[in-house]
């Protein structure tokens, strides 16, 4: 893996456009990134930790071999994005009201992540280690999930997704009554409230 020597701890970008000019090759440690701009940018094989994203458009970002620990994502556009590109190692990051649509976390232990008020339509988490994630509010329309454990996670206040019992690990997962739909779908019989 090749990462530079540069390191650049404790400083705020705001309002830059990485689509345009790539964020230096580098280990960014309790950085803020606010507003910017890195659609369809390439932040390959760079090194966050302990950093915020914040408002920020990381549209289809290639991350491959991109390391991220202990990361948060408030009110991103964050569409089309291969998390199962990046490093695996010592991966962990958390999203707030942000949109992931059509991305993909494909194959990653990503236990005890917390997705809040999240758009994750057609999102890939097949055979993904979610074991004691929170999906808090979130909307899981056409997400999927495909020999995933979701073992102990929490989908009580999310809505439109399908989850089939039979083929993923939702031993202790949480679900409200409402919920109960998405579990069954596959047998197409009708729910009445």
């Amino acid at each position: 893996m090749e990462i530079s020597d540069n390191f650049i701890e404790d400083t705020s970008f705001i309002n830059e456009d990485f689509s345009q000019v790539f964020l230096e090759k580098g280990e960014y440690e309790f950085c803020t990134f606010r507003k910017c701009n890195f659609a369809k940018s390439d932040i390959s094989s760079i090194k966050f930790l302990d950093c915020k994203f914040e408002n920020c458009d990381l549209t289809m970002v290639a991350l491959t071999n991109t390391i991220f620990r202990d990361i948060q994502f408030n009110d991103c556009k964050i569409i089309g994005v291969q998390f199962d590109k990046c490093n695996e190692f010592i991966l962990s990051f958390n999203f707030s009201k942000c949109i992931l649509n059509y991305s993909s976390f494909y194959k990653l232990k990503i236990e005890n992540i917390v997705f809040n008020e999240c758009h994750l339509i057609e999102v890939d988490f097949s055979e993904c280690n979610l074991r004691n994630s929170t999906f808090g509010k979130c909307n899981l329309e056409k997400a999927i999930f495909e020999n995933t454990n979701v073992r102990e996670a929490d989908f009580r206040s999310s809505y439109n997704f399908t989850i089939n019992p039979e083929i993923n690990n939702i031993k202790m997962a949480q679900f409200s009554t409402s919920g109960l739909v998405g579990l069954l779908s596959k047998y197409d019989i009708k729910i009445h409230h």
